[in-house]
């Protein structure tokens, strides 16, 4: 097997009881994980379960208490080269526009990387095309729908580079239209085999893309690998619901038509 993209061991968030005013909260405890180049990774979980601090620290915007994360073999923490080598779409997109127009917020990262101009408007290009919006590169972002903010966002991390692609909650507040427009995006970038990480409690939408499934509650891994044969060993109380039986197998689990 090859060597993990990402190695994780001993992961722990921990909030001190002044940060809560309460004892000591251990959000994030013990996680041991590998994630391999080019694999579709989903979280599981349901809501408080630790699934956005655990992205965070994997992303490399929070320091974890205990433990350590390595990316490419080096701590991610300290190497912001190598965190810039992982791309984050959050839960709410509007927290990522920060463009005046569709084309300006994803050239806002390429900028910050000191590319030529002709680089960076070929980048911009790039990714507008891949995720279907270069017909509006001067459009005001507000004015896409939250599907086609959701792709934007994807834009902004193509166009950086970023071969690991990170989505919390991608469906959240989404219509159908804009949750097919997501999937696209998904199917997209497991087919160009980048390394894409999914944390959602909407197994139904996405699991048909996933390589393998974790189940995550109260901050730690509870269980782990092909995601039929976790489903088939479901706990209920973890509070994560078994698609299949709205479904006829793991591989109808989508919102995306064939």
């Amino acid at each position: 097997m090859a060597d993990p993209l990402f190695s994780i061991r001993n992961l722990s968030r921990i909030f001190p009881p002044a940060a809560v005013g309460a004892g000591e909260i251990r959000a994030v405890l013990g996680v041991n994980l590998d994630i391999f180049t080019g694999e579709c990774l989903l979280i599981a979980g349901s809501n408080g379960s630790g699934k956005t601090l655990l992205m965070r620290m994997i992303a490399g915007l929070m320091e974890q208490s205990e433990g350590e994360i390595l990316f490419q073999g080096r701590p991610l923490i300290r190497d912001a080269a190598l965190r810039r080598q992982v791309g984050l779409i959050f839960q709410d997109a509007d927290a990522q526009i920060l463009g005046e127009t569709v084309a300006e917020d994803v050239a806002f990262g390429p900028k910050n990387l000191g590319l030529s101009k002709e680089e960076i408007k070929s980048r911009v290009d790039r990714a507008l095309e891949a995720t279907g919006l270069s017909l509006k590169g001067d459009f005001p972002p507000r004015r896409l729908s939250g599907g086609e903010k959701r792709r934007l966002a994807v834009a902004g991390v193509l166009a950086m580079g970023c071969d690991t692609v990170i989505m919390d909650e991608p469906f959240a507040n989404l219509d159908w239209p804009g949750v097919v427009l997501v999937l696209e995006i998904i199917r997209e970038i497991k087919n160009s085999g980048r390394t894409l990480i999914i944390l959602t409690h909407e197994l139904e939408k996405v699991l048909a893309f996933a390589d393998r499934l974790i189940i995550l509650d109260r901050g730690m891994i509870r269980d782990e690998g092909k995601p039929e044969a976790v489903l088939d060993r479901l706990n209920p109380a973890f509070g994560v619901r078994d698609p299949r039986r709205s479904y006829v197998s793991v591989g109808d689990c989508t919102w995306l038509l064939p």
